[in-house]
């Protein structure tokens, strides 16, 4: 026999030694399962008393949607704005993957990254997004980075009656004015373009939205929202901490004026920018791409893109 099972009792035969093994294996992943971190949204109070240091390692993989005749015909691009705000990113991309999987939703999730020097421009991310996300994605979710749906009910599938707003005033922790239609919103991408995307006037945080809404009711569309759910403002999870994250809501030159018309112009048709880099990346085994976005500005027309 082996020199090891010679230092062994001698009726400890293989099969025992190869039964110990395995239920040391399983004792051990185990341990690993409830000790480590989770993937899941942190709840509202914080990281709970002795919440554990380190993180699971990925979970194993749902069915590969080519494999699964069940998830339909239609694929998302979740569009999702986005500049230094890697601790929510790094909940949102596995959590809204495994979100989106349950519900046998095809998705490609794009985090459109913001790396020139000039102010924050969601609309115009969310065109390049648009712009980007290739032949294979029909429909598109404009979705925040620090909002997460927490009631499985909520419907993400192809809205081909017109635009979904998900995160709905009635359902969205903050915002509860009845034409608002930022956080999470899905639109196939024929009206989107009957829309022609969202405006590029809007540096800084706020407005497009709502000049948005304007552009869909121009187009003909109606906006749709959700039914049936009773979660209230628990819907979602806000994952942006304002005492510490400060917006950049500073309003310059013109810009009073200009925050509140209507774009007739500007858009898909116009927007400016360069992809220095697309890179595909997995988030604790959560696939996506994230394209770095110069974008341009005329400072002529916009002079309030720069604090300068």
């Amino acid at each position: 026999s082996p020199p090891l099972l010679g230092l062994l009792p001698g009726r400890l035969s293989v099969f025992p030694l190869f039964f110990l093994a395995l239920l040391l294996g399983f004792a051990s992943l185990l341990w690993l399962q409830l000790s480590c971190s989770g993937e899941g949204p942190v709840p509202s109070g914080g990281q709970s008393q002795g919440a554990p240091q380190h993180p699971c390692p990925p979970q194993a993989p749902l069915l590969a949607v080519e494999d699964e005749p069940s998830w339909g015909p239609h694929r998302l691009a979740l569009l999702v704005p986005f500049r230094e705000r890697f601790e929510e990113l790094l909940a949102f991309v596995p959590y809204m993957h495994r979100f989106l999987s349950k519900k046998r939703i095809r998705h490609h999730i794009f985090i459109l990254n913001q790396v020139d020097h000039f102010r924050f421009n969601r609309a115009s991310l969310i065109n390049v997004g648009f712009l980007e996300s290739g032949n294979d994605t029909d429909y598109i979710a404009m979705h925040d980075v620090d909002l997460l749906p927490l009631n499985e009910q909520l419907d993400y599938g192809f809205p081909e009656a017109g635009p979904f707003h998900v995160a709905s005033p009635e359902l969205h922790p903050l915002y509860h004015y009845k034409t608002y239609v930022g956080g999470i919103l899905l639109l196939t991408k024929q009206h989107y373009e009957m829309c022609n995307g969202m405006s590029n006037r809007f540096w800084g945080w706020g407005r497009e939205d709502d000049e948005f809404y304007r552009r869909i009711k121009g187009a003909g569309l109606q906006v749709r929202r959700p039914s049936g759910i009773t979660t209230g403002y628990e819907t979602f999870q806000h994952l942006h901490d304002p005492a510490w994250r400060k917006r950049d809501q500073k309003r310059i030159a013109a810009q009073k004026q200009e925050q509140f018309k209507v774009d007739r112009e500007g858009g898909l048709n116009n927007v400016r920018y360069r992809i220095e880099s697309r890179t595909a990346l997995s988030v604790a085994g959560a696939p996506c791409t994230v394209l770095n976005i110069l974008l341009d500005c005329d400072t002529n027309e916009t002079p309030w893109c720069t604090f300068g």
